[in-house]
């Protein structure tokens, strides 16, 4: 968090400098120079623990802390034709430290798997025809971290009704990986390498949002996620119930195949000029039975016209897939296997609070620098995991 924190306050000459010598625009003319519409400086830091790490077996410190650091720069124009041209580009790097992944070599008291780093930038291309309402949109992203990597690419299309109130959205996405194949070291070869195996998800989502009156607004949400390659991860363990010690292992094993169907909707009512309600609900379902409820709430309310609280509240619930048991519970003649609690039946519950100032002067008494947001979630897992995160979210527009 300190990380981002130094290089926002770095950049805020710059951006000061820029705000001041920008020239304003009072006529509505639409400009058709490539401009800065909005910046975002996200920082956030997150620590968790548990003893049900995958990596030894379902047992074992689930110790992991992340800081992560994004830049979001949103460039606008106006073509020739009147329409709206939108280039979105961020950049994403986080570092982490894991006690879990530390342990795919068991002599060891600190290796390079303790920590990584995860690079992901992404950019996307929207063009809106404001006069038709219709919005055409093409992306492409890729992350990078050391055991594995991603690219992805989708196309996208958003019609409104005629009245403007609606929008229907259809979106298609494509990530093609490749995960490194590092083998807990005890079943290893020896002089035996990194191997690489493919994994390519394939996604469709639409969604259907009305704005029914003046307080009241909903959007649902469906989507059909297919899954195919190596779906396992080769550092997760398992341990049959005939194992001797810990380094009578097996590598986790699961199918090449997944299927998964969520469906959600997402509702905001205001309470007048200064209380939102905003409710969530998902319900999730794939071929390994899997099943899950998903419910959210949030309540923004606006104490003065520049500060605003919004408490949070989170419960989910699923069940366990149909390849999952705990530590020596497995056996041989099972041919698919996992001891990773994240495929586990659990309840959880995230807790937090959100805010944000958008004083009239700017932040740091500079115009453009729109709002500052920052937000505290508290995490429980019945599975015996807790976890803490806070995010800074600082705005230029």
């Amino acid at each position: 968090m300190k990380r981002i924190l130094i290089t926002g306050l770095a950049l805020l000459g710059l951006f000061q400098a820029y705000s001041q010598s920008k020239p304003t625009d009072s006529t509505g003319y639409k400009s058709r120079k490539l401009k800065v519409d909005e910046i975002n400086l996200v920082s956030s830091y997150y620590k968790q623990d548990g003893d049900n790490s995958a990596v030894t077996g379902g047992i074992g410190s689930e110790e992991l802390t992340d800081i992560a650091n994004t830049i979001d720069v949103k460039l606008l124009k106006y073509s020739k034709s009147g329409k709206k041209q939108t280039l979105d580009v961020e950049v994403g790097i986080d570092r982490y430290t894991s006690a879990s992944s530390d342990r795919i070599d068991l002599k060891a008291n600190s290796s390079a798997s303790s920590e990584d780093v995860r690079f992901y930038p992404s950019l996307s291309y929207t063009v809106e025809n404001e006069e038709k309402g219709n919005t055409i949109g093409v992306g492409l992203s890729s992350s990078t971290e050391f055991d594995y990597q991603s690219f992805g690419g989708n196309v996208s299309y958003s019609k409104k009704t005629k009245d403007r109130n609606g929008e229907f959205t259809a979106k298609f996405q494509a990530f093609l990986d490749q995960v490194k194949i590092i083998k807990p070291t005890e079943l290893r070869l020896p002089g035996e390498g990194y191997g690489t195996e493919g994994r390519n998800t394939f996604a469709a989502s639409l969604s259907y949002s009305q704005i029914v009156n003046q307080n009241f607004q909903i959007m649902f949400l469906a989507d059909v996620i297919t899954q195919q390659g190596y779906l396992s991860l080769p550092f997760h363990r398992v341990y049959f119930n005939d194992a001797i010690d810990v380094y009578d292992s097996h590598q986790e094993k699961l199918p090449d195949t997944r299927l998964k169907i969520p469906l959600a909707v997402r509702a905001s009512y205001f309470l007048g000029d200064n209380v939102i309600i905003r409710a969530y609900y998902r319900y999730y379902s794939d071929d390994w039975k899997l099943t899950s409820h998903t419910a959210n709430l949030e309540v923004p309310v606006k104490l003065t016209p520049f500060f605003s609280l919004s408490p949070f509240y989170r419960y989910y619930t699923q069940s366990s897939i149909k390849y999952f048991k705990g530590y020596k519970e497995h056996t041989a003649a099972e041919e698919f296997y996992t001891s990773n609690y994240d495929l586990s039946q659990f309840n959880s519950s995230f807790l937090g609070m959100g805010m944000k100032f958008s004083p009239p002067k700017g932040v740091f008494g500079i115009k453009h620098f729109h709002t500052l947001e920052m937000r505290y979630g508290h995490y429980t897992k019945t599975t015996n995991m807790v976890s803490n995160i806070v995010s800074i979210n600082l705005k230029y527009k």
